[in-house]
């Protein structure tokens, strides 16, 4: 499980990172996801990160998708941590045009120390991460037993569940 203990007043956070539209050749999704990384860790501790994966898009784009994750260290709330999350993405050409679009970076908070979050323009844990193999995939690779403080199940028992729940495919006997 992911130590999620810290002194008083620190929070760790799992953020899933994403990318699909290079801003250049030079700056591939991989790469974009590198360098919020690097962003990211000027702000706050950076404590791990999962090796970069690549996936089918998820919505109307056609490009595949570049993911990650991370854990990081914050004296910040969820809301203050958005905000600071937005400002990287903007910085590396995040414009917020289309809900499923493409996009050259994007920065979730799906889990957090403290547990539940909800507000208008925040729900932690993430809404849609138990659905998605794009964020339980590389959160596995670096917080495999952080529970999930809504059904009380760990990132890979999510994960699992996930992959079991896929169709199988029709096979010729």
């Amino acid at each position: 499980m992911a130590d999620t203990r810290l002194s008083s007043g620190t929070h760790v956070y799992a953020l899933a990172l994403g990318s699909n539209r290079p801003r250049s050749a030079h700056r591939t999704p991989a790469r974009l996801i590198a360098q919020a990384v690097a962003l990211i860790g000027v702000e706050m501790r950076v404590r791990t990160v999962s090796p970069v994966i690549v996936t089918p898009p998820l919505g109307p784009s056609l490009r595949r998708y570049a993911n990650a994750a991370m854990l990081v260290e914050s004296h910040l709330e969820p809301p203050a941590l958005l905000r600071r999350l937005q400002a990287i993405e903007t910085r590396l050409g995040r414009r917020r045009h289309r809900r499923w679009g493409a996009r050259s970076i994007d920065i979730d908070i799906i889990l957090w120390s403290g547990g539940k979050w909800r507000e208008r323009r925040l729900t932690v844990p993430h809404a849609a991460f138990r659905a998605r193999a794009f964020v339980l995939t590389p959160l596995s690779h670096i917080a495999p037993g952080w529970r999930d403080p809504s059904s009380g199940l760990a990132v890979r028992h999510l994960r699992a569940r996930l992959e079991k729940a896929k169709p199988k495919r029709a096979t010729r006997g």
